[in-house]
């Protein structure tokens, strides 16, 4: 009787997967769609592991996760720390991790030191960062010492304060020629993916049209080679502000609040802990026989 072939184990029982690589995902140019979304937990890796090709630990966490109003404010440190809990809570999605504002803008050197950390420290499989023409040499740089890049042009939310505010892109026509140009000399720097976000759609199209890498665009177009959301965008964990490319596929901070307004009315009165929650003397021991030998438990060292 012939079995079906399974795939091999690391200790403890877990499969060993093969994640898909940045060149997997620079192979999908004008193929499937690529689907991307930002996880900073390893839970939350977890459960949107199996569903996606990219994992993106975006700095948007900065206002996620840590209440900021923009990206700037996030630290190399605490994009490690989280790239380290999505790498441990996925097995099968590329993991890129994006590089906080003032790590990489100084010099190519000061970025392959921050990326190499990166990499080094999360195990991801490269890093994105933000910017155009000016940083195609940083991104030539860096590739050609190891690290995959993934570019990102259009609305850059670290450059916000230079654009005034999350300002939609590409709105002329010298805006869209320079976005195109953009992209085009990202990816003749070695750029495996670049992603477009918040850009006129008719101008997305053009750009992925013309860009020899794949595109990933958020609040661009359906036109591009695949899409990136934040989670807590589309999870509705996240009231402070919804983007008009977002959509809501889930309404989690309501069953939150409620779940926890539950919890709260149960301690007030005293239903919770109940006894099923707690932990009990356990049965008691009958009473040794007369006469019977203490039974050993442990052996003397």
């Amino acid at each position: 009787m012939s079995t079906i072939p399974q795939p091999p184990k690391r200790e403890g029982g877990t499969p060993i997967t093969k994640r898909l690589t940045p060149r997997d995902i620079q192979t999908r140019k004008n193929a499937d769609p690529i689907v991307c979304i930002t996880a900073h937990s390893a839970p939350m890796a977890g459960f949107m592991d199996p569903h996606v090709d990219l994992l993106l630990v975006g700095d948007s966490l900065g206002m996620m996760v840590y209440g900021l109003d923009t990206t700037v404010g996030v630290t190399l440190d605490i994009m490690i720390a989280h790239g380290k809990a999505v790498v441990r809570g996925s097995s099968k999605a590329c993991v890129i991790v994006d590089l906080p504002f003032g790590a990489y803008q100084a010099s190519p050197v000061d970025a392959f030191k921050a990326a190499a950390r990166v990499m080094s420290e999360t195990g991801c499989a490269g890093v994105k960062l933000e910017g155009g023409a000016v940083m195609a040499p940083t991104v030539e740089y860096l590739v050609s010492r190891g690290i995959p890049v993934m570019g990102h042009i259009g609305l850059t939310p670290q450059s916000v304060n230079v654009l005034g505010g999350f300002r939609v892109q590409g709105k002329t026509s010298e805006d869209a020629k320079k976005l195109i140009a953009d992209a085009k000399l990202l990816a003749d720097a070695g750029a495996f993916s670049i992603v477009v976000e918040g850009t006129v759609e008719t101008v997305a199209r053009e750009i992925t049209k013309a860009c020899a890498a794949p595109t990933i665009g958020i609040g661009a177009s359906a036109g591009c080679d695949g899409q990136v959301i934040v989670a807590e965008d589309i999870l509705g964990l996240y009231s402070a502000f919804m983007p008009k490319f977002a959509k809501r596929y889930a309404q989690l901070g309501d069953e939150v609040s409620k779940a926890v307004a539950s919890y709260a009315a149960d301690v007030r009165a005293r239903r919770f802990p109940a006894p099923e929650n707690t932990y009990g003397a356990g049965p008691a021991k009958p009473p040794a026989k007369p006469g019977a030998k203490p039974t050993k438990t442990s052996k003397k060292r």
